[in-house]
């Protein structure tokens, strides 16, 4: 059985959002310049000199939903579509792309790649797609392993940078160009991108004004009777509407528990509701920002509010710390006096911390508990709740947060316990305290900051960290 009350709200979108204005003014910083990208190459390139490299080839590969696998061919080259990139080491010779090797239907705009000389087309192919016989990985390799022997690097040291999409081109390249060196070395870009420019924190200021304007249309949406579908529609029309790129990057959780970290599945929201919108990206011009805010649904039980006053003090304690020099570990574990005070933790120590999606102790699978939980807008769609997640009480991560960077990278620093580094200016991260016990209560809070010369900067100022509260009832 359906019911048609969760597609027909759709409807009402429109009349919700119609008199919805941000209350700040956003700021829309144009594309990075050329000579940023230039400066990259140049230290690019001199990181691959130490390391003894004749040139670098950088993959990325498709994942579906019209994105790449990886950020590097955009921090590079400003291409936003799958690729490879060959890199010579030496200053006067110029890079190579090859590139539409995917089905995939995305053309320039957005994208013309910035230092790149030439573009070659490699083609989807094959006997379903095309009725031609061959394979793209294998053309991709065969012009790769072309181009290098035409540049004279066909008996050179080659670092190698992509990730688990490459593996299959990586094989390839080897056999078609077997006097070559290859050598993974994924850390020359991971680590120009520890610290940011001016101009990238900018775009970062951007994606984090995005999330505010759309924070703040899902707070103008949400009351009794409306759907999670709405508010995920309405956060999403009103950042997309201001330039975000996509609009996909996120969660929302929403139940009578406090529950994170989901996806909308047609929820009708009610009196005593906890709503969670957990902003894991929303990205601006490839760069992004995350936040975390929580919604209270007229009263919630005094455990609730217990767990939303000690998750909302832990980022308050732990961003007094945030400061050029500044120990991680301090600022992590600044984050957690709130919830020892309280006796929801004994200590800050990532190794001993209970967390949601811990395993066993020993390091075994854990069992998630088996049992029915009542959802009656999932049983109105003929589906039921027949497990408890998560499996454990505690934070979502055993650690406050994480850098931030671009869309598709990977983190380049834990804020933990066990991180022993210190803050430098143009520090880019999130800090998020998340508490979940299961059917009992919950929260996921959080700001995101750039260190400055003498302090920090908050991001995601425009709403406030404080748990938004809607009333209900007389």
């Amino acid at each position: 059985m359906n019911t048609h009350a969760t597609p027909a709200a759709g409807y009402r979108i429109g009349s919700l959002l119609s008199d919805f204005q941000p209350d700040f003014e956003f700021s829309a910083p144009l594309p990075l310049p050329l000579e940023e990208f230039e400066e990259r190459l140049r230290r690019i390139r001199r990181q691959a000199v130490e390391a003894g490299h004749d040139a670098m080839i950088v993959h990325a590969g498709s994942v579906g939903w019209f994105h790449v696998s990886n950020a590097y061919l955009r921090y590079i080259c400003d291409w936003m579509r799958e690729g490879v990139l060959i890199v010579p080491t030496d200053s006067d010779k110029p890079l190579t792309l090859l590139s539409f090797f995917t089905q995939s239907v995305l053309l320039p705009p957005g994208g013309e790649p910035l230092l790149v000389d030439e573009i070659w087309q490699i083609g989807p192919i094959g006997r379903e797609y095309a009725d031609r016989p061959g394979d793209s990985v294998i053309k991709t390799a065969e012009k790769c392993a072309e181009i290098l022997a035409r540049s004279g690097l066909a008996n050179a040291q080659i670092a190698q940078i992509g990730d688990r999409t490459s593996l299959t081109f990586w094989a390839a390249l080897n056999a078609l160009a077997p006097k070559c060196k290859f050598v993974a070395d994924n850390g020359i870009l991971d680590r120009l991108q520890k610290v940011r420019s001016a101009r990238e924190i900018a775009m970062h200021r951007a994606a984090a004004q995005l999330i505010s304007i759309g924070t703040q249309a899902a707070y103008h949406v949400a009351k009794p009777g409306v759907t999670d579908h709405e508010i995920f529609a309405a956060f999403t029309a009103a950042q997309m509407a201001f330039g975000g790129e996509t609009g996909d990057g996120y969660q929302i959780g929403i139940n009578e528990f406090g529950t994170h970290c989901g996806k909308p599945y047609g929820h009708v929201v009610r009196p005593g509701d906890l709503i969670n919108l957990y902003i894991s990206n929303v990205t601006w011009r490839g760069y992004t920002a995350q936040t975390a805010r929580m919604i209270a649904i007229g009263e919630i039980t005094s455990h609730q509010e217990k767990v939303l006053a000690a998750c909302t003090e832990g980022v308050k304690r732990a961003e007094k710390l945030i400061k050029p020099g500044a120990l991680m570990r301090d600022i992590n574990n600044a984050a957690f006096e709130p919830m020892i005070a309280r006796g929801m933790l004994n200590s800050p120590e990532a190794r001993t911390m209970p967390y949601n999606w811990a395993p066993e102790d020993d390091g075994s699978a854990r069992l998630i508990p088996r049992q029915y939980v009542k959802d009656i807008d999932w049983e109105a769609q003929g589906r039921k709740l027949m497990h408890v997640y998560p499996a454990t009480h505690g934070p979502h991560n055993p650690n406050l947060g994480h850098s931030v960077g671009m869309a598709g990278g990977q983190n380049s620093f834990n804020i933990s316990s066990h991180n022993y580094d210190r803050l430098e200016e143009g520090m880019v991260f999130v800090l998020h305290t998340q508490w979940l016990e299961p059917l009992a209560a919950g929260c996921n809070i959080g700001d995101c900051y750039v260190v400055t010369a003498d302090g920090f900067e908050n991001l995601s100022r425009h709403t406030p960290l404080e748990t938004h509260r809607i009333r209900t009832g007389a």
